[in-house]
């Protein structure tokens, strides 16, 4: 069937009423369609009168604001995750950083470098005793000033960072590289042997940490701190208050302060090097 043939096909239409006539009406294809749309215009335009001008147009909006104050209000909080995210990244890539340049520094450990940072470490063996610091601290400088300059390998020797008890030991094989001590907030960390540091600022996961530099590839590092009393590029004495222990950081359960020793950029257990 060609389109001249549809124009001029046609539709009969028989009404059927038992008091009339039946009578035929004869329609063609092209006005029917036009009566169907029409039809239809007229109903839509009906209910869009009906929609907007009676009280169901308030109910239709309501729930188109309720729909919209639902979305506004995940959007909302969906742009506060991602901002919170954005800075979570930010401070990580910072703390990475920080890290990346602490253990740059920690890998070029030699007491023969003519670099400033070395110097300072040199210098170590003209400090002054000071004054008004606890007797231990003295007692180790005095000790350092009178043994250095005939037993270099006395500056190996570590000490315990603080007095407490170990709850948790060296377990690299589960993740542990270093000991825990059991201590309550506010106890005082001590420099377990005197050296340069490199690290000392806050990071997300292990809290306010303090890592020192020491000379042939040794690095100590103090995590979870609740108050750190040295900057980076601070040279300490074995034995100096350097912290005060807390609970800092997302990965702890507890107080403590956890230690870690580490040997030419390998962890090792700090019990076996620490004198008894």
């Amino acid at each position: 069937m060609n389109l001249r043939e549809i124009k001029k096909a046609a539709v009969y239409v028989t009404p059927n009423f038992s008091s009339l006539t039946t009578k035929r009406y004869k329609v063609s294809l092209l006005r029917l369609f036009a009566y169907l749309v029409v039809y239809s215009l007229l109903v839509m335009f009906i209910f869009f009168m009906i929609l907007f001008l009676t009280p169901l147009k308030n109910t239709l909006y309501m729930f188109d604001s309720s729909q919209l104050k639902t979305e506004k209000a995940r959007i909302e909080e969906l742009e506060k995750q991602i901002t919170f995210l954005t800075r979570q990244l930010e401070s990580m890539a910072s703390e990475n950083q920080k890290l990346k340049y602490a253990i740059m520094l920690g890998k070029a450990d030699t007491l023969d470098s003519t670099s400033a940072i070395y110097d300072s470490l040199r210098s170590y063996h003209n400090q002054k005793l000071k004054i008004g610091g606890n007797l231990y601290e003295a007692f180790i400088t005095l000790m350092n000033k009178i043994f250095h300059s005939t037993n270099l390998d006395s500056q190996e020797v570590f000490l315990n960072p603080a007095t407490g008890i170990i709850i948790q030991y060296f377990d690299p094989d589960k993740g542990h590289f270093g000991i825990d001590y059991g201590l309550k907030i506010g106890t005082p960390i001590y420099a377990s042997i005197g050296g340069l540091i490199i690290f000392a600022d806050y990071l997300t996961t292990d809290g306010y940490v303090i890592m020192i530099q020491h000379k042939n590839g040794y690095i100590t590092i103090y995590k979870h701190c609740s108050l750190l009393l040295k900057r980076t590029r601070e040279f300490v004495n074995q034995g100096e208050l350097i912290a005060l222990s807390g609970n800092s950081g997302s990965n702890t359960t507890g107080p403590h302060l956890h230690f870690e020793i580490w040997k030419d950029g390998k962890p090792i257990d700090p019990l076996s090097v620490i004198t008894k």
